[in-house]
């Protein structure tokens, strides 16, 4: 419905709540109190429901995260509420539950993707699935009279992911932002009620701070005076409360930066003699890796214990529902990879706990697991609604039994990355080690797509067929040409996991040099181009250029590909040329994250694999988008490193593949 919008008035706490729809609970009684600088974020499973957190408290005002069905007579001690976003439908029989008097309250509430279609359809408006999605970066069309939209532009780019949409408002309310002809914000601003159907809490959102902050002070009317402490002293404190004055912390290092500054923070807080510091060489480092980890954490005065675990973890067997899994050498499911890599971390380090004469009972269990991992894994500790997008190998089943037992300690958990490299700033880390290049903990073993045979559904002749009309659409088609690729990436599609197929994009224009002549305009056309496919295409998620001759239709071989030494050898020599690149052009700072990833498909020569590079740019690491060649990414760097891929340096690589896909709809990962 649009038109004028009843006045606004500004926002005072009731001493009661508004009166209750007649067909809702009995309203909640609330005594007159002090008004408090908090604001409520109920969870509906949102996989950026920490992001939403942080962005409020980098504003200054103090907030909490609560389930969705938290009980109203809870609330008492906030003075606004923010509903996220999540995965169901709020037609669905299983639709996340909710108290409806969280209505009635009388408080200012913001309403965010899921939270705005739910707060629709508890007013009375309709939400119908329509049959396009909309999956990453969009411009949108916003009221700038509307109190959230005060200042922004009247086009700004959002973070759009949904299915649902809501195609008629309740009474009351009026439509105040649109993304063609759907509508993707929703006001009542004489209730100050507000709905937004894209993400402003992410980066993708350009201007979503700003509406955020619009909400809170301007709408909300919070000063902003909320501080937090310390957050090394406020993680050295809770290491001291948990461990005790003599128990001691086994820490698994990785190398990576999270780890690190969880070995370094941890020896700041206990001293020396009660950190054991343990490497783990699992078989799935990088190029020298293990060396260089033990050097550098030496040399802040940390012992590192080095042990050459990778024979324990190629036999490696787990259960996974019931059903023994393994040998991991012989493994294909990435899931079940990520299980026996996360699994056998711990029956090692048991192991070495028990050769080193410790009791266990003596011994905490510390982990540099981060706030995005356990989101990600849908942890009890963020959401007991969060889709399950990856298992992280920290965060697999034995490991959260350690957890329930109180013998894991996880000092990290609050943080996001941007935030850990600040802190191990504070702790003296060198500059070379806190912007290291991020690597997961199960290293290689998830950059390695194994598979024993092409994936090929029913279906992909029309998914072939629909990316072509795209293509022409676009008009792309008489330059490049299109393939859906037998293997599959995850992703996260609507606040849910996908997996789904990936698409390659190769030049046929004369002069291109097999894509390395491509001009900065063409990069950015596919780069738009890559993402509106996963939009209209759902069986697609991730969209690379193929560096090479054109590759035509259908793409059918596959090298059948387990996690067998050859196969590792090959990437981490890929990785090794990937990272002299960004050295030699100082991209480590400007690149966020360039995981660097192996697939089976052989284009025409069986034995071949094909080398996957993605260079990632984010600040939230739940978000981001692809470094453009010749505009966040050098031309010749871009040229450099595939040349040297496509190179004798590093054997039997069939073709080297440039990730053009943002996140959403494509995860960081592949795998």
């Amino acid at each position: 419905r649009k038109g004028p919008r009843s006045p606004r008035r500004p926002f005072e706490p009731p001493a009661v709540p508004a009166p209750a729809m007649a067909t809702r609970p009995a309203k909640v009684s609330r005594t007159q109190a002090p008004r408090s600088e908090k604001i409520a974020i109920l969870d509906a499973g949102a996989q950026y429901g920490k992001v939403i957190d942080r962005r409020v408290r980098e504003l200054n005002v103090e907030c909490e995260l609560l389930p969705l069905d938290v009980h109203p007579s809870k609330l008492s001690g906030y003075s606004a509420l923010i509903i996220s976003g999540g995965p169901g439908s709020v037609y669905d029989k299983n639709a996340p539950k909710y108290n409806e008097t969280v209505f009635d309250l009388g408080l200012p509430v913001l309403g965010i993707c899921y939270g705005m279609q739910l707060m629709n359809h508890h007013f009375g408006g309709k939400v119908e699935k329509k049959p396009a999605r909309e999956d990453g970066q969009f411009d949108v069309d916003v009221d700038t009279s509307c109190a959230i939209f005060k200042g922004v532009d009247a086009k700004t780019p959002v973070l759009l992911t949904h299915g649902d949409s809501v195609t008629q408002v309740p009474a009351g309310f009026v439509e105040v932002a649109h993304s063609g002809d759907l509508v993707v914000g929703i006001a009542d601003e004489s209730r100050h009620l507000y709905g937004v159907q894209f993400h402003p809490e992410v980066d993708l959102s350009t201007q979503g701070k700003a509406m955020l902050k619009n909400f809170l002070m301007g709408v909300c009317g919070f000063a902003g005076t909320f501080t937090v402490i310390s957050r090394e002293l406020q993680a050295i404190e809770e290491i001291n409360l948990v461990v005790g004055p003599t128990k001691k912390v086994l820490v698994l290092v990785s190398g990576g930066v999270d780890s690190t500054v969880c070995a370094a923070l941890l020896h700041k807080a206990l001293g020396k003699e009660r950190v054991i510091a343990l490497h783990i060489d699992h078989g799935f480092m990088r190029l020298g890796e293990s060396s260089k980890v033990e050097a550098a954490l030496r040399g802040i005065g940390v012992d590192l214990h080095v042990l050459d675990a990778s024979k324990d973890f190629a036999q490696a067997f787990t259960d996974v529902n019931g059903e023994k899994q393994g040998p991991l050498d012989e493994m294909v499911s990435p899931e079940v990879k990520r299980k026996i890599v996360g699994d056998t971390f711990m029956r090692v380090t048991q192991k070495m706990v028990s050769d080193l004469g410790i009791k266990a009972e003596d011994v905490y269990l510390a982990q540099g697991t981060l706030r995005p991992d356990l989101i990600e894994s849908a942890s009890k500790l963020v959401s007991g609604n969060a889709e399950c997008i990856k298992t992280h190998h920290n965060d697999t089943q034995l490991v959260r039994q350690l957890r329930d037992s109180g013998r894991i300690i996880e000092p990290l958990k609050d943080y996001h990355k941007d935030e850990v490299r600040a802190l191990g700033a504070e702790l003296g880390l060198p500059e070379e080690l806190v912007w290291r290049q991020p690597f997961p903990g199960p290293g290689l073993a998830i950059r390695i797509l194994c598979a024993n045979e092409p994936y090929a559904p029913e279906g992909r002749d029309k998914a072939q067929a629909d990316l072509e009309d795209m293509l022409k659409q676009h008009a792309l088609d008489k330059d490049f040409s299109i393939s859906l690729l037998p293997v599959r990436s995850v992703g996260v599609q609507g606040d849910g996991r996908s997996y789904a197929h990936l698409v390659g994009i190769s030049c046929r224009r004369e002069g291109c040099e097999g894509g390395l002549a491509l001009t900065p305009e063409d990069w950015g056309k596919l780069s738009r181009f890559a993402k509106a496919v996963p939009g209209r295409v759902h069986s697609a998620n991730r969209i690379v250029f193929l560096f090479g001759p054109v590759v035509e239709g259908l793409v059918e071989g596959i090298t059948p590909t387990t996690l067998t030494p050859p196969v590792i050898q090959k990437l981490q020599v890929a990785d090794d040329v990937v990272t002299q690149c960004l050295r030699k052009h100082d991209l480590m700072r400007k690149l966020a994250q360039v995981p660097v990833v192996l697939f089976p498909v052989h284009f025409g020569t069986p034995g071949l694999h094909s080398v996957g590079v993605r260079t990632f740019l984010t600040n939230d690491f739940m978000t981001g988008t692809p470094a453009v060649p010749g505009a966040e990414l050098p031309l010749e760097a871009m040229q450099e490193m595939v040349r040297r891929l496509q190179s004798d340096e590093v054997h039997g690589i069939a073709r080297v593949a440039f990730d053009l896909t943002p996140k959403p709809p494509a995860t960081t990962e592949w795998e």
